[in-house]
C-alpha cells in the first residue's frame, strides 16, 4: 500500500466531521500555547491548502495589478448585467482565476524583462501569489453591490431617477465601511485553524491544481491529474448548459408531476418549481442548484441542517399554513416573492404614497392591507428567529474561544498556516480607521445633502448592529458556509423608529446588513490569503481598490439596462430579467418602510404571531446545549440552530427547489462520495465544483450574448423557443402562480377590515 493510500485509508471511514473549538479550559493548555502540527487538523485543509511557503515569491506586481483591475471591471459589470435575471448567475472570481493563468503564463514568456519608471514589467514566471491577488482583485466585485437594490428600487416601485453622485456615495459607504471591522474580525476569525471557511477550499484546490505538481494531502495518489479532470469537466459544463440553458428550458423547471396535471393547483404548489414548493426536488441545471451556492463546497452535516429545515418548514408547515387559510394564504400563490392587495392583485404602493414619497394613512384606508404569500410570510418568521438564535447559540458553544482569543496577543499561533503568517507585517490598525471615517462621512453626505428622509442617528445605529453581529455571525459562516442574514432585525428596528420613509429605510437596512456582509467578505478573503500565504497589506490594498472600481462600474452598467433592456423588472420579461431580488427588495419596503412593522406585526395585526419566533429562536439553542450536555454522543452535537433558521433565507426569490436539489447533491459528494471514496473526494471534490462552476458562467454568457440578446431573442422563436421541451412547464398553473381561490364579483375583496389593523 503506498504512503497516500495509508494518508487515504485514516479517513476513508471518516463520518461527517463538524469543526470543534479546542478545550480552552485544558489544564495542559497554557495560555498563549501554539498549537505545533505540521498541518492543519481537518482534512479538509489538508486536502486543499499546502503547508508551506515562499516568502520571496513576487505577489503584488505591477501585471498583477493590472489584471486584477481589469477583472475589476468586468466581473462586476457581467455580474451586474446577470442580476437582474433569474435564474441568475454569478460570475466569480473563478472565471478570472481560470483565464488569467495561460494569459500571465503568456506575459512571463513574451514580455521584455525590464523596468519602466522604476517598476519591472515582467518579474518572471508567473506566481501563485500573483494569482491570488488577481482573483480576490476580481471576486471583490462579484454578485452585485447590494446597495445598487436601492437604486433599482427608486426608479422600479417609486418612479424616482436618483442621481449618478448619490448613488456613487451610497454604493462607495455601504460597500467599504464593513471593511474597518476587519482587524477586529481577523483574530476571531482567521487565526483560528477551527475556522475553516469552506468556500475558500475550492479557491486553494484549483490554484494548487494550476501551480503545483504534487497536491496538498494527497501525495502521489492516482488517477487523472486535476487539471485533465477540470478540462473535461468545463467542457462538459459548458455544453451542457446548452440544453437547460436554451433547447431544452424544461430541464431547468423540470416539475415533471405538473406537467401530468397542468391545471391541478393543489399539484402544481406541492410539485412545482416556479410558485410551489418544489417536491419534485430534480432538476438538471447547475444554474438553479447553484443558485443558493455550490453545495460542493459545504460540509453535509451543514446541508443536513438546511435539509430538515426545508422539510420541515416548507414541506410540512406552508402546506398546513396555506390550506387552512392562515393569511388568508389561499387567495394567493403558496410560493411568491411578491405583496398583495386585498383583491389578490400585485400591490400598488404608488396608491398609498403621497406626492413626497412618504406614506398617506387615508388613501392605505381607502385602498387594501398588504397581503403575503405563505412562504414569504414563514420566511420573516424563521429570520426573527435566526437572529436570536445566533446570539445564544454563540454564546453556549462559542463563548470560551471568543473570550480566550480577546484575550490573547494577534501574534499567537494556531497552527501551520499562523506560523507562516508571522513572518509578514500585518495591517495596521490607523489603516480600518482611516477608511471608516472617510466612509462615515461619504454615508453622512448622503443621508444629508439628498433627500432620504434618515437622520444621521439610525445610520449610526445601523453600523452599531453590524458591529455587535459580525463575529458570531462570522463563526457560524467560517463553520459552515452559511451566513445568517441581518436584512429583516435591521427592517424591523428602522419600521418602528421611522415609518413611512422607505428609502430610509432602505438605507438603514443596507448600512446595517451589509456593513457586516462586507467585513465578512473582507474576512473571508483574508482567510483566502492566509491559506495562500499571500501578504496582509497587498490583500487589504487590492480589496479596497478593487471593491471602489467594482461599484462604480455596476452603477454604470445598472443605468444602461434600465435605458436599453424592454420591459426590464416586469414578470415573464422576454430575455428573463424579472429581478427576483429588486422584486423582493422592493417589496420589503412596502412592508417595513411605507406600512411600516407596526401595520403588520404588532399586536391585533395580521402576522402578528410570527414575533414569537424572536423567543423561540432564543430558546431553543439553550435548551439543545443543555441536552447534548446530558446525551453527549446524540445527534444534538450536528445540529445547529442558526443554520436551520437562517438556511433557507434566500426563499424567496429561490424556491425550495434550489434547496432541494442542492442538499441532493451535497448528500452524493459530500456524504456518500466522501465516506466511500475520501481519496477521490479530496482530489477531486473541489475541482468539480469549480469545473461546473465556471462552464456554467461561460455556457451563459455564449448563449446570452450569441442567441438571445442578438435579433431581440428572435433566433429560433418559431422552433426551438415554441417545442413541447420549452413550453411544457410554462403551460402550467405553476408557472402562472395561481392560487387556491380567487375573489368573485359577489365577493371582490378578502381579508379583515383594515379599521381593525391602522
Amino acid at each position: 500500500m503506498s504512503d497516500s493510500s495509508i494518508h487515504d485509508e485514516k479517513f476513508v471511514n471518516e463520518k461527517t466531521h463538524v469543526p470543534q473549538i479546542p478545550d480552552f479550559d485544558d489544564p495542559n493548555l497554557e495560555d498563549g500555547a501554539e498549537y505545533l502540527e505540521d498541518d492543519s487538523p481537518y482534512p479538509e485543509v489538508r486536502a486543499a491548502v499546502a503547508n508551506t511557503d515562499d516568502p520571496d515569491m513576487p505577489c503584488a506586481t505591477f501585471r498583477a495589478w493590472l489584471v486584477g483591475l481589469i477583472w475589476a471591471i468586468l466581473i462586476p459589470g457581467l455580474d451586474q448585467f446577470f442580476f437582474f435575471r433569474y435564474p441568475s448567475v454569478t460570475i466569480t472570481g473563478i472565471v478570472a482565476q481560470l483565464i488569467s493563468f495561460p494569459i500571465m503564463r503568456l506575459w512571463a514568456r513574451v514580455v521584455p524583462q525590464v523596468k519602466v519608471f522604476g517598476v519591472s514589467l515582467n518579474p518572471g514566471p508567473f506566481t501563485i501569489k500573483e494569482h491570488v491577488i488577481i482573483t480576490i482583485m476580481a471576486n471583490v466585485g462579484s454578485g452585485s453591490a447590494y446597495a445598487t437594490d436601492i437604486v433599482a428600487v427608486q426608479r422600479v416601485f417609486y418612479n424616482q431617477a436618483p442621481s449618478f453622485a448619490y448613488s456613487w456615495l451610497l454604493v462607495m459607504s455601504t460597500q467599504l465601511i464593513g471593511f474597518s471591522i476587519g482587524g477586529i474580525a481577523r483574530r476571531f476569525l482567521v487565526q483560528p485553524p477551527s475556522m475553516i471557511w469552506p468556500t475558500n477550499l475550492v479557491t486553494c484546490t484549483l490554484f494548487n491544481t494550476l501551480h503545483a505538481q504534487q497536491y496538498a494531502g494527497m501525495g502521489t495518489r492516482g488517477g487523472i491529474s486535476r487539471e485533465r479532470f477540470f478540462l473535461y469537466v468545463f467542457i462538459c459544463s459548458t455544453c451542457w448548459y446548452f440544453f437547460p440553458g436554451f433547447l431544452f428550458g424544461a430541464l431547468s423547471y423540470f416539475s415533471w408531476v405538473c406537467w401530468i396535471a397542468p391545471n391541478n393547483i393543489v399539484v402544481n404548489q406541492l410539485f412545482g418549481t416556479a410558485s410551489g414548493l418544489g417536491m419534485t426536488v430534480l432538476t438538471f441545471d447547475w444554474a438553479q442548484i447553484t443558485f443558493i451556492g455550490t453545495p460542493l463546497a459545504t460540509p453535509w452535516w451543514a446541508q443536513a441542517n438546511i435539509a430538515g429545515a426545508i422539510v420541515f418548514f416548507y414541506w410540512i408547515i406552508t402546506p398546513i399554513l396555506y390550506y387552512t387559510n392562515t393569511w388568508y394564504s389561499k387567495f394567493m400563490p403558496i410560493s411568491s416573492d411578491s405583496s398583495y392587495d386585498n383583491t389578490g392583485a400585485p400591490y400598488d404602493v404608488t396608491r398609498i404614497l403621497t406626492p413626497e414619497g412618504t406614506f398617506d394613512i387615508e388613501k392605505y384606508r381607502a385602498y387594501s392591507p398588504l397581503f403575503l404569500s405563505t412562504t414569504f410570510a414563514l420566511s420573516y418568521g424563521l429570520s426573527f428567529a435566526a437572529v436570536t438564535a445566533t446570539l445564544t447559540h454563540t454564546f453556549m458553544y462559542y463563548r470560551k474561544q471568543i473570550w480566550v482569543q480577546s484575550r490573547r496577543s494577534m501574534s499567537e499561533q494556531a497552527d501551520i498556516h499562523a506560523r507562516l503568517m508571522a513572518k509578514y507585517p500585518q495591517v495596521p490598525d490607523w489603516w480600518y480607521a482611516v477608511i471608516f471615517v472617510v466612509m462615515f462621512v461619504f454615508g453622512v453626505v448622503c443621508i444629508e445633502v439628498y433627500d432620504s428622509k434618515m437622520p444621521v442617528w439610525a445610520f449610526v445605529l445601523a453600523l452599531l448592529v453590524a458591529f455587535i453581529y459580525v463575529i458570531p455571525i462570522g463563526i457560524i459562516q467560517a463553520i459552515t458556509n452559511q451566513q445568517v442574514g441581518l436584512n429583516v432585525i435591521t427592517e424591523l428596528i428602522i419600521g418602528y423608529a421611522l415609518p413611512g420613509k422607505p428609502i430610509a429605510m432602505m438605507m438603514f437596512k443596507t448600512w446595517g446588513y451589509i456593513t457586516m456582509a462586507q467585513a465578512l467578505t473582507f474576512t473571508s478573503d483574508f482567510k483566502l490569503g492566509h491559506y495562500m500565504k499571500v501578504p496582509p497589506r497587498p490583500m487589504f490594498w487590492c480589496q479596497v481598490i478593487a471593491t471602489a472600481v467594482a461599484g462604480t462600474v455596476q452603477l454604470g452598467v445598472q443605468s444602461w439596462m434600465f435605458t436599453n433592456i424592454q420591459d426590464i423588472c416586469t414578470p415573464h420579461q422576454a430575455d428573463s430579467f424579472s429581478c427576483p431580488s429588486t422584486t423582493v427588495f422592493g417589496t420589503a419596503s412596502i412592508i417595513w418602510g411605507v406600512i411600516g412593522p407596526a401595520r403588520q406585526y404588532s399586536s391585533g395585526q395580521l402576522y402578528n404571531q410570527l414575533m414569537w419566533f424572536f423567543l423561540i429562536g432564543a430558546a431553543i439553542p439553550i435548551v439543545s446545549y443543555f441536552v447534548q450536555k446530558l446525551y453527549p454522543g446524540s445527534i444534538l452535537k450536528y445540529v445547529n440552530w442558526p443554520l436551520i433558521f437562517t438556511g433557507t433565507g434566500n426563499i424567496p426569490p429561490a424556491t425550495p427547489t434550489n434547496y432541494a436539489s442542492w442538499c441532493l447533491v451535497g448528500f452524493i459528494f459530500n456524504y456518500v462520495v466522501r465516506r466511500r471514496n475520501f481519496s477521490w473526494w479530496a482530489k477531486y471534490n473541489y475541482v468539480l465544483s469549480a469545473g461546473l462552476d465556471s462552464g456554467l458562467a461561460i455556457g451563459t454568457i455564449i448563449i446570452f450574448f450569441c442567441l438571445q440578446f442578438p435579433k431581440n431573442n428572435e433566433i429560433g422563436a418559431n422552433n426551438i423557443q415554441k417545442w413541447w421541451g420549452n413550453t411544457v412547464y410554462q403551460n402550467t398553473a405553476d408557472w402562472a402562480g395561481k392560487p387556491l381561490w380567487s375573489v368573485t364579483p359577489e365577493n371582490p375583496t378578502f381579508g379583515i377590515s383594515l379599521g381593525l389593523l391602522v
